[in-house]
């Protein structure tokens, strides 16, 4: 394998040039896999309305409920760094089969676990655990290959179509848990999820069957490691996405981890409304991944980061004081928008930054920041709403994106992505 130059990234796209955010769709592959990955991120989603309002009814904590966040990304920042070696050195087709396939599996042992009746925290963080390190291996791979299968100037609208994707599921999952989970139970939600799997491991296998398999030289592991890690961390470009990644997801999980806790003993509600709330978002999320081609022609990335942070962290802020649903449900909304914004523009950046030949390795090390950042604040937040209440963390969490987006917008950090 040729080693790229570790000073010469790959040239950012001009962004004056607005692609219509359909485009990607013309190619056969990218469509069949954006499709089967709308079908899992159902399922997905679904699990995660179902296993957060599990734990959060019978934690004792709001700390307890918060680690449903934690063991679903540490999986990631333990494995990802490894994960980004191997989806360079490997079949990708095959490779993400057998990733989603495990997934499945450990989705199918948690409804075993839920139907069984016999259903405590630490058997549920335990297959969250897993379930989060089949995607910890599976996300570099399927962000390079999905890069890949579109041209160079397709890739921010790829990126804002798998947003969507993920946000749309985000709006009809957790709103069919709302609405399922007293009736049908949790195991019926988590079989849901398992049966998801279905239209990606048959678009995987299709792609690996009929595919003529990349020929790849052996690589030295620690050797390629190194390589990946290097040419990231040489290229300040990157350095300064990693910055805002760290930053950013660290103060924003608090909506994720908190909102279940804050569902149940400041709005004293049920689970129909957590789904609400947690489908709100994804709601604005969607919205907004229409508008982006529209924003990204009239504003930097900067300040178009800047300003969803911004609006992000008001919510944040002001989520603590309302108990209005016509109120929240807005609110909720305008922050979808902001958080579509804000995770494609960083994650576009992110795949554009190097060539296809070192993609997954520099991608990994941007999940294994994000990873941390997310597994970090969720136990923050959780840890701080014991001590101080779930309204006062939410208030603070919403401080530390304000202020992280104040300094992007002042240019009180080196900040160009």
């Amino acid at each position: 394998m040729s080693k790229p130059s570790l000073s010469v990234p790959l040239p950012v796209p001009s962004l004056c040039a607005k692609v219509p955010l359909s485009k990607p769709l013309r190619h056969a592959r990218f469509r069949h896999l954006w499709t089967a990955n709308l079908i899992s991120n159902l399922g997905t989603w679904t699990q995660t309305f179902a296993s957060a309002w599990l734990i959060a009814c019978v934690a004792s904590s709001a700390s307890t409920a918060s680690l449903v966040q934690t063991a679903s990304y540490i999986p990631i920042f333990l494995f990802a760094l490894f994960a980004g070696v191997i989806a360079d050195a490997v079949d990708r087709p095959k490779f993400l089969f057998f990733c989603n396939l495990f997934m499945a599996l450990c989705a199918c042992a948690m409804a075993a676990l839920a139907i069984s009746g016999r259903v405590s925290t630490a058997p549920v963080l335990a297959l969250t655990f897993c379930m989060g390190a089949g995607a910890a291996f599976m996300w570099p791979a399927w962000q390079a290959s999905m890069s890949g299968l579109v041209e160079p100037d397709e890739v921010e609208a790829a990126a804002t179509l798998n947003n969507l994707s993920y946000n749309v599921a985000a709006i009809v999952g957790p709103a069919l848990g709302g609405l399922l989970f007293n009736w049908v139970g949790a195991g019926a939600l988590f079989l849901v999820n398992a049966l998801s799997f279905i239209g990606l491991l048959t678009v995987y296998w299709s792609w690996w069957r009929d595919g003529v398999p990349e020929p790849r030289a052996r690589v030295d592991f620690a050797s390629s490691l190194k390589l990946g890690v290097r040419t990231a961390l040489g290229c300040g470009r990157y350095r300064r996405i990693l910055l805002n990644v760290c930053t950013v997801f660290f103060a924003t999980i608090a909506f994720a981890a908190l909102l279940p806790v804050f569902v149940r003993q400041v709005l004293d509600m049920d689970s129909s409304v957590f789904g609400i709330l947690m489908g709100s978002l994804g709601a604005g999320a969607v919205c907004g991944a229409f508008l982006l081609p529209s924003l990204r022609t009239r504003a930097g990335k900067t300040r178009l980061l800047s300003g969803s942070l911004l609006v992000y962290g008001a919510m944040l802020c002001l989520l603590p004081f309302i108990r209005s649903l016509a109120l929240l449900v807005p609110l909720i909304v305008a922050a979808g928008m902001a958080w579509s914004a804000t995770v494609s523009t960083l994650n576009a950046a992110a795949q554009l930054a190097f060539p296809a030949s070192i993609r997954a390795r520099t991608l990994s090390i941007y999940l294994f920041v994000m990873a941390g950042g997310y597994t970090v604040g969720s136990v923050v937040w959780g840890a701080l709403a014991d001590r101080v209440g779930v309204q006062a963390a939410l208030a603070t969490a919403g401080a530390c994106v304000i202020v992280n987006a104040i300094a992007l917008a002042t240019g009180k950090r080196e900040t160009s992505i």
